[in-house]
């Protein structure tokens, strides 16, 4: 029997409760200074785990697996029919018509934001406005063939409305693309994306938004070019939501790529080539070069699926629910402070992502802490955001450039940052509470106090206890 997407999660069958117990390592035990724990993950931000039904539709096709496209036997032609039909389900997730527009898979959103920089039509000193909040994916491959511009901040870290108007009007034509995150990935702001849409394009500019963040827990119809809110280009990561192997999504319209040459030349991307000249296929294959991720392809397919068994409205709802009430809890202790909005009544309107830090306690010893005494994992730094995490702990510029010097020396003691905690659908109130005992545990210093610090990689460990990673895993 060919392997289905749709086997075992018809939509609106799955109830969001029983996401822990399909999760994919729910009861893993690591090892901790006080013994073997259950391991918490509130790392969703970064990666997030996957689900047995994923992990089961990947296992079924693996008998099936074979190169896509051009091979004549019957396991590449049904590798290349599920490909394809999880290019349409991309297609359908995020409302986008495959008749004007193409879903190119790459390998994850940064992949994504570098190849459209290298394909938009752009001359150097055309301008392309990004924002201060932003993933250092989507600023940094826009420097390279254009000038940057960066719509300021609110004091509250929300993007400024009113300096990205007067970044339109002072730019004028020359601003070709505006480009800027649908949520951050640092304090859980959802950006009013109408709102940038409308009037990049009142202004004759096109519009990407970086949806790594916020495909995964909110709805987005990209819309059809017909209407002013139109996102232009969307960009995605499947490890972000719950597809392992690394896939991403560009979604773009046909017009921008179908001129000039693919970024990357090699294998499929071509019609006929002669020792004189390459003639290049149709899109999409003309901008996947080379064997692609098709294992990736499929679990982004069926975690598609999943969602769509959900219901965008259990989803939000559940992770409201335990982002209101972390904060809720946060904000009882008052060595705590967390960074964007905290008020646990606007939970619905931002992601469960919360930054914070605990007193004086270096971010990355308090993190530390977490893992090696409670189990928990966090991510702690500036979460490849550092223009934005700088803005928000208020560092000078002085300071920023004596950080620079002590970067450049290999010296990451002292790098400014917070923790990191961050919801995904499987996580529950009891896991808040755990984490919620751990930070009190901390700042009542109910901890092991001999932590060494590793100056030059800024990180935190306690001595005389050494991981061995061999007993937990090996090839």
């Amino acid at each position: 029997m060919c392997p289905q997407l749709e086997a075992d999660t018809d939509r609106a069958t799955l109830d969001i409760h029983d996401l822990p117990s399909l999760l994919i390592g729910a009861d893993t035990v690591v090892p901790t200074l006080h013994g073997p724990k259950r391991y918490i993950n509130f790392d969703n931000a970064a990666s997030t785990p996957t689900f047995q039904p994923i992990a089961d539709a990947v296992t079924s096709f693996l008998k099936w697996y074979s190169n896509v496209h051009r091979g004549t036997g019957f396991k590449s032609q049904l590798s290349s029919w599920m490909y394809e039909r999880s290019r349409d389900l991309v297609a359908e997730f995020i409302g986008v018509d495959l008749n004007t527009h193409v879903v190119i898979f790459t390998k994850n959103t940064t992949e994504a934001i570098n190849k459209l920089a290298n394909r938009f039509p752009l001359e150097y000193d055309d301008v392309v406005l990004t924002s201060l909040m932003e993933h250092h994916s989507n600023e940094l491959p826009w420097r390279r063939v254009a000038q940057v511009d960066h719509i300021g901040l609110n004091p509250d870290g929300t993007i400024s409305k009113e300096h990205f108007l007067s970044l339109l009007k002072k730019h004028g034509k020359k601003i070709k693309l505006v480009a800027v995150t649908g949520a951050s990935n640092v304090t859980g702001y959802i950006n009013d994306i109408d709102y940038f849409a409308f009037e990049a394009h009142k202004h004759g500019a096109k519009i990407l938004v970086d949806g790594a963040q916020l495909v995964p827990h909110r709805p987005v119809d990209m819309r059809s070019g017909d209407s002013p809110y139109h996102i232009d280009y969307l960009v995605f990561s499947g490890h972000k939501i719950y597809a392992p192997f690394g896939v991403g999504a560009l979604v773009v319209d046909k017009e921008t790529f179908e001129q000039g040459e693919p970024d990357s030349v090699g294998g499929g991307v071509v019609d006929i080539v002669t020792l004189e000249e390459a003639y290049w296929t149709d899109l999409p294959d003309k901008e996947e070069a080379g064997t692609p991720d098709i294992i990736g392809v499929v679990a982004l397919g069926k975690a598609i699926k999943l969602f769509q068994s959900i219901g965008w409205e259990a989803i939000i709802a559940h992770e409201t629910e335990l982002t209101s009430y972390a904060l809720r809890e946060l904000k009882k202790i008052p060595e705590v402070t967390i960074y964007g909005d905290s008020d646990p009544s606007g939970a619905k309107d931002r992601l469960g992502v919360i930054s914070l830090n605990i007193g004086e306690l270096p971010h990355a010893l308090a993190a530390a802490i977490l893992s090696y005494e409670g189990a928990i994992g966090v991510r702690s730094g500036c979460f490849c955001a550092h223009t934005y995490v700088k803005t928000l702990l208020h560092v000078s510029d002085k300071d920023s450039k004596l950080l620079e010097q002590q970067i450049l020396a290999r010296d990451r003691s002292q790098i400014p940052g917070a923790i990191r905690m961050s919801f995904g659908l499987y996580n529950t109130r009891a896991e808040v509470d755990e984490f919620l005992r751990m930070v009190r545990k901390i700042v009542a210093g109910d901890y092991h106090k001999e932590y060494a610090l590793d100056r030059e990689a800024g990180e935190w460990t306690p001595p005389n206890f050494e991981l061995q990673f061999e007993d937990y895993f090996r090839l």
